[in-house]
């Protein structure tokens, strides 16, 4: 909108050239370009670009504006009309899909405003539930009758059938009726409707050696008619069919139930409204050594950051696209706090007991710094407060507006392990995830046993009811050349990967369907 006019005679002939920089580096390669729109200050790009979109990655864009003059391909011969820097997380995160930016980069000259649009593309993503039985089928074993199940092939580009599914065997029936079963459209016919779907029936043999009863074809589409009426497919065997003159079939298959549901996505619920909400909470313990001496894992020093500082601003950076106030409560716990010296679990970092908010991730950082000078590191290392505090808010709103992360930095070993398992069983069932960072040397075999990944958590008997700890120890990430914004991007990319399932699988569990964005 509103774009620079570099041309005498008439408007700027506009052109957007799309860039994309190279996770962990400081270089940008072309993506692709829009079309050439002349003679408009105000040109709506037909022209799409496609990305991959990965929520635990951070993605900068640069989109460039040209004014295109001549006939060569390099911008170099082209008039520059200004840029814009965005994050992918920031257009999906933006309300609707939706994000206008101002264009910069011409000194002295106002350049107008880029807007950005971003929508997932379906990649059909609905389910079928379906249910069939049969009739009178061919019997093939010589002491009892036909044990029948049916095999699922969807037809390829070349003419090739590919099994997506087969049915449980039902014993000793020439009548089966099949359980009911769910798979996606996507495997059954590659989400093209009319495409043929083959259903074999078989007649199952202890050997492997399943005989062959007969065959019939159909397609999603025809299936699907099935939800107003049952369809009847006549099996036929081929051969038989060849051999003998009277042969009619050898049964027939009835499709008792079709129903189709739809599957969401992260993107959908970020889009329909729903915020992340970040929370901090910093380890403060005694054992991470005086701040103030290089050893200590909260040490600052001019040229770099300290573990502690490296892995809230490389969490931090990417959920912040998701929070529309960028306000982020942050904790310390395991340390002496000003003015009676008390210990303190869940001591704001900004020493503001009513409203523990930090303006940006930039703000928690001060926020930080500024804490580490005026308290005195302790112990022990408790994590059950904390956690109790974010499942507390987490509990105010479950219609799925909210969804809490929690990112709990620390340097060792749990103190209040039954208490934090007994925590983490009740925060469960509540919107929120928890993110523990190991910083240092230790051994972190316990936190290895809250993040449910191999054995769900459970406490005095009670199973959590979804897994929503990640843990990951930072040394595994830290790059071996010192290059500070590869190991957060590492980091960033294992710890926030689990986080859209977490989201949607307490969706899932409630029934909480995504508020339709407005087109």
């Amino acid at each position: 909108r509103n774009l620079l006019d570099m041309d005498t005679f008439s408007k700027s002939d506009p052109v957007v050239v799309l860039f994309v920089q190279v996770s962990g580096s400081s270089e940008w390669k072309e993506f692709g370009r829009t079309e050439v729109i002349d003679n408009t200050l105000n040109p709506d790009f037909v022209r799409k670009f496609v990305l991959d979109y990965y929520f635990e990655e951070k993605q900068n864009l640069r989109f460039d504006v040209y004014n295109v003059d001549s006939k060569s391909c390099s911008t170099l011969k082209q008039d520059f009309l200004g840029q814009a820097f965005v994050a992918l997380g920031e257009v999906i995160g933006s309300q609707r899909g939706r994000l206008e930016r101002p264009l910069t980069g011409v000194p002295g000259k106002r350049c107008g405003t880029i807007l950005l649009l971003a929508e997932e593309l379906s990649n059909c993503r609905d389910i079928v539930t379906m249910q069939l039985c049969a009739n009178k089928l061919d019997k093939k074993d010589f002491f009892g009758k036909s044990d029948p199940f049916l095999v699922f092939y969807r037809s390829n580009e070349d003419g090739t059938f590919t099994i997506c599914h087969k049915t449980e065997v039902v014993k000793n029936t020439l009548n089966p009726v099949w359980q009911p079963f769910t798979i996606p459209v996507r495997a059954l016919c590659n989400g093209d409707y009319d495409r043929t779907v083959k259903i074999d029936v078989y007649d199952w043999d202890r050997d492997g050696s399943h005989d062959f009863i007969g065959e019939f074809a159909t397609s999603y589409r025809e299936l699907s008619r099935a939800q107003s009426q049952f369809t009847v497919y006549e099996v036929l065997n081929p051969r038989k069919k060849c051999k003998k003159k009277k042969y009619v079939n050898s049964g027939t298959v009835t499709l008792l139930s079709f129903s189709v549901e739809s599957e969401f996505t992260f993107v959908d619920y970020i889009r329909g409204g729903t915020q992340l909400n970040f929370t901090v909470a910093i380890d403060f313990t005694a054992s991470n050594g005086l701040p103030s001496q290089p050893t200590s894992l909260h040490y600052a020093s001019p040229y770099q950051l300290s573990a502690y500082a490296l892995a809230l601003k490389a969490v931090g950076e990417i959920i912040q696209d998701y929070d529309s106030d960028k306000l982020f409560p942050a904790y310390g716990f395991g340390a002496k706090v000003p003015p009676d010296g008390k210990i303190s679990h869940q001591f704001p970092l900004n020493n503001n007991m009513e409203n523990p908010s930090c303006v940006g991730i930039e703000g928690v950082l001060e926020s930080y710094l500024q804490s580490l000078r005026t308290v005195q590191l302790y112990g022990p290392t408790n994590f059950a407060p904390v956690i109790n505090q974010v499942a507390g808010t987490a509990a105010q709103v479950t219609d799925g507006s909210q969804y809490h992360v929690l990112l709990i930095i620390t340097d060792g070993v749990i103190s209040d392990m039954l208490q934090t398992k007994e925590a983490i069983v009740t925060a469960s069932s509540l919107p929120m995830s928890i993110i523990i960072v190991g910083v240092g040397p230790a051994e972190f075999e316990a936190m290895e046993e809250l993040d449910g990944d191999e054995v769900r958590l459970s406490s005095r008997g009670r199973y959590a009811e979804r897994d929503i700890v990640q843990f990951v120890p930072f040394r595994d990430y830290v790059d071996d050349s010192g290059n500070q914004v590869l190991s957060m991007a590492r980091l960033a990319k294992d710890v926030l990967a689990e986080i859209p399932e977490q989201l949607l699988s307490y969706m899932k569990t409630r029934d909480i369907k995504p508020l339709r964005a407005d087109p």
